[in-house]
């Protein structure tokens, strides 16, 4: 949606395992976990870890999950024009029997709409297009545009009759059910695989919005909105169990115009995008709540987050402001790891590199759910030894010879026996694209001496493609750039050596 110390070597970044931390009492013993990732699954990545006493019963609960994604994504998606959402808003002032999904939805807007005093409102897709357009064209959009558009948001857009499970559509404004309809399929999904195969429990992280279900408790990392790589250190570290966890934020989506940053989340209630918070991670027994909260949090002052968590059975969050400060809720201390995962990052004082080296890796997209290849990266010395694991993504340990230079290298150093496992919670990104970071030091944080180092870029999937890219980087003073293009299963990577 992202290190983990093993017996002989640190690997900075999210590590995949195949394994989460279960209560060691009855049956769960024996129980083992199994992993997924896929590409494109709502536009973003989806990470999918199934505790289970069979690898049968996984498949079938990991099959039930996907079912249900691509079952309720036909039923609310904005952007399939054969969706049952875009059907009916196709209608206009006419009741159309609906499906009782979709029928839900959008009275769960209605509510969220009240609740918010309009900070939640399906019709803000009016003004996201207007400030897209304002992008294209490097042209602040007029005030008066943004009057006109906020006087269209504010009309009533439907009209439900829960009798008859109806809903009348009133006008041709454009509509997107995104604020919250992410963690509405995430909830689902989670139920149909727990309908479906005997499993101990599950979670399903779809770009960093996430449902943990079941006897697991999981570690979960907050993504820093002010360092975003995948393996940037987190603001914070907490364990969960049985919770719903939503994070948006402006640092991932937005439009540039001018030379300023301006957040994809925009305000209904001006026209305006939203700036005051740059992320608001939400933590309650609701997914639905979740999503909302984490998404009003954004359009809202302070003081209103604060007000309207209130009206929330049970919600804990962390609001970041603009100017960095932190607004938790009273109980949010209480789900804090007490002994954190080391980051390996050096400390502040400690001297390091003037530089570092900033990679983002595009990985190719194909049609509908694909599961996402093994990747390795990693830096080597002069001397062709490896110094910092950077990446280890990967499902099954057994296949991981797939990986064949990283594995002939470094597995001897590599074991699967892990004591600990996370999560990563943080603003949704777009499909496929992930940025990682080298500061200049190796696995054990120490840092090392300027000189030539070379990076590789490893991936292979299964029935698939392999792609094995390299890269020698001059550290020293000079800023440096390469592209990168691979094959098959890397579609390009662009490394920048500059100032931190």
């Amino acid at each position: 949606m992202k290190p983990i110390v093993y017996p002989a070597v640190v690997l900075a970044v999210i590590i995949i395992v195949t394994a989460f931390t279960i209560p060691k009492t009855g049956n769960e013993k024996q129980a083992h976990s199994y992993v997924s990732h896929y590409e494109n699954v709502l536009g973003t990545s989806m990470e999918l870890k199934v505790s289970a006493l069979s690898e049968k019963q996984a498949a079938i609960a990991e099959k039930a999950a996907l079912t249900e994604i691509d079952r309720l994504s036909k039923v609310l998606s904005g952007y399939d024009a054969n969706s049952e959402f875009s059907k009916w808003f196709n209608t206009n002032n006419k009741a159309v029997h609906v499906s009782k999904d979709l029928f839900t939805v959008l009275r769960l807007f209605d509510q969220w709409h009240q609740q918010t005093n309009g900070a939640l409102d399906a019709s803000a897709e009016l003004i996201s297009k207007i400030w897209k357009q304002a992008a294209a064209n490097q042209q602040l959009p007029s005030q008066q545009q943004l009057n006109n558009a906020v006087a269209q948001v504010q009309q009533k857009h439907w009209i439900l009759n829960e009798a008859n499970q109806t809903a009348t559509h009133l006008t041709t404004t454009p509509l997107k059910l995104n604020s919250f309809a992410k963690s509405f399929i995430i909830q689902s999904a989670v139920n149909a695989a727990k309908s479906a195969a005997k499993i101990n429990g599950l979670i399903v992280n779809i770009g960093g919005d996430m449902v943990i279900d079941g006897d697991i408790h999981e570690n979960v990392w907050i993504s820093d909105p002010k360092a975003d790589a995948e393996n940037d250190t987190p603001i914070d570290q907490l364990q969960l169990n049985n919770k719903a966890v939503a994070t948006s934020g402006n640092y991932r989506r937005g439009e540039f115009i001018k030379g300023n940053w301006y957040s994809h989340i925009v305000d209904p209630r001006t026209g305006n995008p939203a700036s005051e918070i740059i992320s608001a991670t939400v933590i309650t027994p609701s997914a639905t709540d979740a999503g909302a909260l984490a998404t009003a949090f954004n359009v809202l002052n302070p003081q209103e987050c604060v007000a309207l968590a209130k009206t929330v059975t049970d919600a804990d969050y962390l609001i970041i402001t603009k100017d960095g400060k932190r607004i938790e809720s009273k109980g949010w201390k209480t789900l804090q790891v007490s002994n954190p995962i080391s980051t390996n990052m050096a400390s502040e004082t400690q001297k390091g590199w003037k530089n570092e080296l900033v990679m983002s890796l595009t990985l190719p997209q194909q049609q509908g759910f694909a599961k996402r290849p093994f990747v390795a990266v990693w830096i080597e010395d002069k001397d062709g030894k490896t110094v910092r694991n950077i990446a280890l993504w990967y499902n099954k340990p057994r296949w991981l010879h797939d990986l064949r230079a990283w594995y002939r290298k470094n597995n001897d150093a590599f074991a699967t026996d892990m004591n600990v496992f996370y999560s990563v919670t943080g603003a949704t990104r777009s499909a496929g694209k992930y940025t990682l970071k080298w500061d200049g030091k190796d696995d054990k944080g120490n840092v090392l001496k300027a000189g030539k180092y070379t990076i590789y870029f490893e991936a292979a999937r299964e029935h698939g493609g392999y792609d094995l890219l390299r890269q020698e980087i001059n550290c020293n003073e000079l800023v440096q750039q390469f592209s990168l293009k691979g094959e098959s299963e890397i579609e390009s990577v662009l490394l920048e050596y500059k100032k931190k």
